[in-house]
């Protein structure tokens, strides 16, 4: 059986994307263009520069809250590089929380969990009716993270329709070995406590692990990982692989209505 010897390289994502800066300019120009059109409105969780959250609200009353949480591995980002994946969600009736939280390593991941969580709350306080929450990479990794047992306060997970992680990292400690962990500052005792693979569900929710069929194969592990524990310790769960995507292109059918993975993540 085959065995990881370069970390750094199998959670390497851009150096097999064709023209992978290109997408990052084409997500900041996305996002800000969205905003133009459906300016969010800023709302914080906690005095820290990065402690805030932006709300888009459809035009008429919201049909509950959508959560996306951004990836970056922890370190890169923000959620106004995303803006326009709110697009397909505000369309549909949703409205959309975009949470910030404090980059590494000026936060360890423990932390940011805690931040998200704070961000989630305020969410919940602002907007009535059904929460959906989702995350793209390391925000797949924080938004399965809040469907572990005691951790969303019951009052909020009573509310929570699903949880969708695309291409989330669902065990950490390969990250030990990784050059990144020199911000991370990950402990085995930390990588332990943070992923959601070596922790309980919270049995009620309904939980998607989405990965795109071209991504590089540790990342469809760690998707496969999550489905197959969790479902082993009772929880609705459910691996989705999306062929023909990568690591980037993934998140892209959340701009569209009618997109396989938005439909998915509003239960159709």
């Amino acid at each position: 059986m085959a065995r990881i010897t370069d970390f750094d390289d199998a959670y390497q994502n851009g150096a097999y994307i064709p023209n992978a800066d290109g997408f990052i300019t084409r997500w900041a120009e996305d996002a800000a263009a969205f905003r133009a059109v459906c300016p969010p409105v800023e709302h914080r969780y906690g005095s820290g520069a990065r402690q805030y959250l932006d709300l888009f609200l459809p035009k008429a009353a919201p049909r509950g809250v959508s959560i996306f949480i951004h990836g970056g591995y922890w370190r890169r980002f923000s959620p106004r590089d995303f803006s326009h994946l709110a697009r397909g969600l505000v369309a549909a009736g949703q409205a959309v929380a975009m949470p910030s939280y404090t980059l590494a390593p000026d936060a360890r991941i423990s932390q940011i969990t805690a931040e998200i969580l704070r961000a989630v709350t305020l969410a919940a306080e602002l907007v009535d009716g059904p929460i959906r929450i989702a995350g793209h990479s390391a925000g797949g990794h924080l938004a399965t993270r809040l469907a572990c047992a005691n951790v969303l306060p019951d009052a909020v997970a009573q509310r929570v329709e699903h949880i969708l992680s695309i291409s989330g990292l669902h065990d950490l400690r390969p990250l030990l070995h990784t050059q990144m962990n020199a911000d991370l500052r990950l402990t085995l005792d930390e990588a332990t406590g943070e992923s959601p693979a070596l922790l309980m569900p919270r049995a009620a929710l309904r939980i998607t692990a989405a990965v795109g069929g071209h991504e590089r194969p540790e990342f469809m592990r760690q998707t496969d990982l999550l489905a197959n524990i969790w479902l082993g310790a009772g929880c609705e769960i459910e691996a989705m692989h999306l062929p023909g995507l990568h690591h980037f292109d993934v998140i892209e059918a959340l701009e569209h209505p009618d997109g396989r993975l938005l439909q998915r993540f509003l239960g159709a």
